[in-house]
């Protein structure tokens, strides 16, 4: 008895099995590496001969360009260079800046000055003004109320004739002595009615003294001469 037995029929099987495998597998590998190598074309460019170039057509003339004018070169001068102030020069421009500063300054003051003063001579003025017509004022006021005295008191003694028509003005000039008593009353403008006249004529005499302001009174010269109207109705 040998020490490697003899296989057996299934071990047959699988050996021969398994070197059929192995040898399809080294076909296979074969065949799909013929087929992956690349196959290389070499590429071939065609000439044409010619036996005579073929007639061209003779070139257009081209377009004359008129040149453009060329302006002439404009010379620069450099500019000049800054002048630098001198130390001096600054300092006398300074002083007449601040000089002329203070003459304005000055100037303005006196303008205002003369505009203040003025003002003021124009106020002063309106002041008097009216400080006048308020004298004038009281004065007018003065003397109104001495004649209206004066024409009250002559009412007193006016005997109206009877059955007169209407409403006539008489109108007197009464000249008066200092103390009241009357020099003279002359008729300036008749009523129409003689009778009413003559009667106011005669109260003027009787009323005398009239009423005067004194002699002292600044007033008292525009009552030396009256001019007075008397109307019926008004007594």
């Amino acid at each position: 008895m040998s020490a490697y037995p003899y296989p057996t029929a299934r071990e047959k099987i699988v050996s021969s099995a398994f070197a059929a495998g192995v040898h399809a597998l080294f076909a296979m590998l074969l065949i799909f590496g013929l087929t992956w190598q690349r196959q290389y074309h070499p590429e071939t460019n065609s000439v044409d001969l010619w036996a005579s170039l073929p007639s061209s057509p003779p070139p257009m003339p081209l377009p004359a360009v008129k040149p453009e004018p060329v302006a002439p070169p404009v010379e620069t001068q450099p500019a000049p260079p800054p002048e630098i102030a001198k130390p001096d020069i600054a300092l006398k421009d300074k002083a007449e800046q601040k000089r002329r500063a203070a003459e304005e300054q000055e100037k303005e003051m006196e303008k205002r000055a003369e505009e203040a003063k003025i003002a003021a001579a124009r106020e002063q003025e309106q002041a008097r003004k009216n400080a006048l017509a308020q004298q004038t004022a009281a004065r007018q006021s003065e003397i109104d109320k001495y004649k209206k005295a004066i024409s009250d008191r002559i009412k007193r003694f006016i005997i109206a004739p009877p059955n007169m028509q209407g409403n006539p003005e008489a109108e007197f000039v009464v000249r008066v002595l200092p103390g009241g008593e009357v020099l003279a009353a002359p008729l300036k403008k008749s009523s129409g009615v003689a009778a009413y006249d003559n009667a106011v004529e005669r109260a003027i005499l009787k009323a005398q003294p009239l009423p005067l302001p004194p002699p002292d009174s600044p007033i008292f010269n525009e009552f030396r001469e009256l001019t007075l109207a008397f109307r019926p109705q008004e007594q």
